[in-house]
């Protein structure tokens, strides 16, 4: 089995009203010779809904990743977590659709976190939002602030162009 460099990801997304104004974050923490380096970025988007935020901020943050790692990633979101543990070979088995038949919701999403977690060899964990979790408070903040920026991006000539 080939050696990856291990990694750290603590990702989260917000949404102001679901929907409305979303931000997505992630933490990337990795471990070097020289120390502990960590990466951390946002973004937001105008009208979209927390599941598809707490998507993003796994998809971006698996993204971020130049090559394979062995990724430990932690979120505060069950979707998330139990779709990568549990759904998503079911799904695909199904050709994107649930066991009632119905599409799977934010389909493109999953595919591309599908596409994303398949580079990697990741282990999903979840962890309780707002417990003080030091990793999932940051991004929690950062996900806000960008769901915030949006919204006053959209407030100052209510089509949302600065």
């Amino acid at each position: 089995m080939t050696v990856l460099p291990k990694v750290e990801l603590f990702c989260d997304g917000a949404c102001l009203g679901n929907p409305g104004p979303g931000g997505w974050a992630y933490l990337l923490r990795f471990r070097a010779a020289s120390g502990v380096k960590e990466r951390e970025a946002a973004g937001f988007e105008p009208e979209t809904t927390n599941n598809r935020m707490e998507l993003q901020g796994a998809i971006q943050g698996l993204a971020a990743l130049a090559k394979p790692c062995e990724v430990k990633l932690h979120c505060d979101s069950q979707y998330v977590v139990k779709g990568i543990q549990s759904w998503l070979a079911g799904w695909k088995r199904k050709g994107w659709r649930k066991a009632d038949g119905q599409p799977v919701l934010n389909a493109e999403l999953w595919q591309e976190l599908d596409r994303q977690v398949a580079r990697h060899r990741v282990e999903a964990v979840w962890v309780r939002g707002h417990a003080g979790h030091t990793e999932n408070e940051r991004v929690d903040v950062l996900a806000r602030e960008a769901a915030q920026k949006q919204e006053t991006l959209e407030s100052r000539d209510g089509c949302g162009t600065p």
